[in-house]
């Protein structure tokens, strides 16, 4: 059986990007957004608001790195969660855009990632998608949960994994 690699990562990207913003809610309902956008988990990590931010960029250079596009330039400079929702509204807008044909024709591309330092990465689009976008994706998806928790925010794991509540049900009927 083969497996479509849009629908491997896109929709969950897509999931994802979407608790962010109801994590958001829940944060500026409980807690000072000024201390929780600049909160981190030790002083060498990146805050709240750049885990977002960086989660954003992995998604939508996933889609136009196997796509052979560019992705949408995004400044870097949220402040606010109003922000922070907005970026992750164009993310999902822009991934929705994307054709998941052409993003499954990125399998066998070369991709190539350089880093400021001038190292870089070499992969096939698969091994790029399953070895580095998507464990980026979530490791950051995963700081900006911590980081919230941390803090004192009141989410916990169905919080992170709301997009699966259409999937729930109950015990089976006695």
């Amino acid at each position: 059986m083969s497996y479509s690699l849009y629908r491997l990562s896109v929709p969950g990207f897509i999931a994802m990007l979407n608790n962010f913003k109801a994590w958001l809610d829940k944060a500026a309902a409980q807690k000072d957004e000024a201390v929780l956008i600049e909160a981190r988990l030790a002083p060498d990590m990146f805050a709240l608001a750049r885990q977002i931010q960086i989660a954003s960029d992995a998604a939508k250079g996933a889609a136009a790195r196997l796509t052979g596009a560019d992705a949408p330039a995004m400044a870097d400079t949220e402040a606010s969660f109003a922000e922070l929702k907005q970026r992750c509204d164009k993310t999902i807008a822009y991934l929705e855009s994307v054709d998941p044909a052409a993003y499954d024709a990125g399998a066998s591309r070369e991709i190539v990632i350089t880093f400021p330092n001038g190292a870089g990465m070499r992969f096939d689009g698969v091994t790029f998608l399953t070895g580095f976008a998507v464990p980026n994706f979530y490791f950051h998806a995963a700081a900006a949960y911590a980081i919230l928790r941390n803090q004192g925010v009141e989410i916990g794991k169905a919080d992170f994994l709301m997009h699966l509540a259409p999937h729930m049900f109950g015990p089976p009927e006695q």
